[in-house]
């Protein structure tokens, strides 16, 4: 276990993973997006800059909730963010669909599934369990 400063209030807290903040103003973060997310439900047309003036909330942290898969905003909404492979303008995420197919592609071919060893049995022949008996001699069930 660590030991930091909230990034949010400067007290001392046990840090365990995730962002910097204590457990206190992780939940006002919490408590923050919940906010976020029924103003842009209940506004759908609106802009990151109009939701962050009204309810005191950064554009970075915005943002951060979209490419966190967070918030989604519909196809016709203003908000929109860059691609980070091509450029694209996408609606939540990282990557555009055709960016993350690409990756999954060369991740495939990197890591092909492994195939089963073909084995030359006998296909009649059933498994078998194999042991030593008492006297050290092969027995088969």
């Amino acid at each position: 276990m660590e030991v930091r400063n909230c990034k949010g209030c400067g007290k001392l807290f046990n840090y365990l993973s995730g962002p910097p903040l204590c457990p206190s103003c992780a939940a006002a973060l919490d408590v923050k997006f919940e906010e976020v997310k029924e103003y842009v439900y209940d506004h759908p047309r609106v802009g990151i800059q109009e939701v962050s003036e009204e309810l005191n909330v950064s554009v970075a942290q915005i943002k951060q909730w979209i490419r966190e898969e967070r918030l989604a905003f519909a196809d016709d909404s203003m908000i929109g963010l860059e691609c980070e492979g091509c450029g694209v303008t996408i609606k939540t995420g990282r990557f555009c669909k055709a960016c993350k197919d690409k990756l999954a592609k060369g991740l495939t071919e990197l890591y092909p599934s492994e195939k089963p060893v073909q084995q030359n049995r006998d296909p009649r022949e059933s498994p078998k369990m194999r042991f030593l008996d008492k006297n050290g001699n092969r027995r088969e069930l």
